[in-house]
């Protein structure tokens, strides 16, 4: 079991997905409307609740709680397996995000949001290489983990190329790349490849991209930080994809 905390998480995990929810806690005291909406949606789908003082809370939530803590089985993550058996009942054109060696939760969960919003179909991360989808994490995506695709990767250099055998076009975020991440053409199938905080793409997953784009930077900021890039870059071949469209 693990424990997601916060108002808007644990109201989008009762709206979306309310059959991974254990239980609910409410801090006692705490009265207000949004609470008060919570427990009707816990009510709504036979969700027990139960109102605790905020020590109790404070134990398990790994941060600030807002007065709300559910208790729910894990995410399931997708195995490759999986990937391959869907891969032809998904629509095309793709739009997948590959984040290679995001180790901060905060960070991850970000991402997670900003790639349910720009319409992702399929999240790949690295088994090894990669922060867990932990209750920070889950906090941080806002409801955005549930509605994805996520897929655990043993091999990302090797699942890369399987990607580019099925059509897909590898587009990696480099700092120093030559093409402004404006300029590709996105409306085929695409795979985003975003690397970690620090030292951004490792050596193999960067061979294996067909184009490397980078996010014009105009002032003293030598880069953005990774959750962002991720969104400013998924969002324009969003806005491109819309101007394509019939």
């Amino acid at each position: 079991m693990s424990y997601i905390h916060g108002l808007h998480a644990v109201t989008a995990l009762l709206e979306g997905s309310p059959d991974r929810v254990r239980a609910l806690y409410v801090q006692n005291g705490r009265r207000d409307q949004r609470i008060g909406r919570l427990m009707t949606l816990a009510q709504v789908s036979g969700i027990r609740f139960q109102v605790v003082d905020r020590r109790w809370l404070d134990s398990r939530a790994e941060g600030p709680h807002q007065g709300v803590v559910a208790d729910c089985h894990e995410l399931r993550v997708a195995q490759e397996a999986d990937l391959e058996l869907h891969w032809p009942l998904l629509p095309t054109p793709l739009l997948l995000l590959v984040l290679d060696g995001v180790t901060d939760p905060r960070n991850l969960g970000a991402c997670l949001r900003s790639a349910n919003a720009a319409g992702v179909q399929v999240v790949l991360l690295p088994k090894r290489n990669s922060a867990p989808l932990s209750a920070v994490a889950l906090k941080a995506a806002a409801g955005a983990a549930e509605d994805l695709f996520i897929v655990e990767v043993t091999n990302l250099a090797r699942r890369l190329a399987w990607l580019k055998e099925q059509g897909v076009w590898i587009i990696g975020a480099d700092g120093q790349a030559e093409h402004a991440h404006t300029e590709p053409d996105f409306s085929g199938s695409v795979a985003l490849v975003m690397g970690g905080e620090e030292k951004g793409m490792r050596r193999l997953t960067r061979e294996h991209c067909d184009e490397l784009v980078r996010i014009p930077m105009a002032g003293a900021v030598e880069s953005l930080n990774v959750s962002v890039a991720t969104a400013v870059i998924l969002f324009e071949i969003a806005r491109k994809r819309s101007l394509q469209a019939p």
